[in-house]
């Protein structure tokens, strides 16, 4: 892994394709999530919305865990 970046292990976009969360391991090991938002009339990308990647969890599987308890539009496992 790139020192100082974090690595995506998984992408998960919702239905309309409009919003993503990236779950990702940072360089020390631990784990986060972020809750992005793109604009089909906008050609700028993704934008961070949700305000949720500095948290950090032990695990991918608690990060996910948690994203599911605070994405509305996240499929429940």
């Amino acid at each position: 892994m790139t020192a100082g970046r974090n690595l995506v292990l998984a992408s998960l976009e919702a239905e309309g394709g409009d919003r993503c969360i990236d779950v990702f391991r940072r360089p020390d090991g631990t784990f986060g999530f972020e809750e992005y938002r793109r604009d089909g009339e906008d050609g700028r990308g993704w934008y961070r919305i949700g305000g949720y990647g500095d948290q950090t969890f032990p695990s991918e599987v608690e990060a996910r865990a948690a994203a599911g308890r605070v994405i509305p539009w996240l499929p429940k496992s």
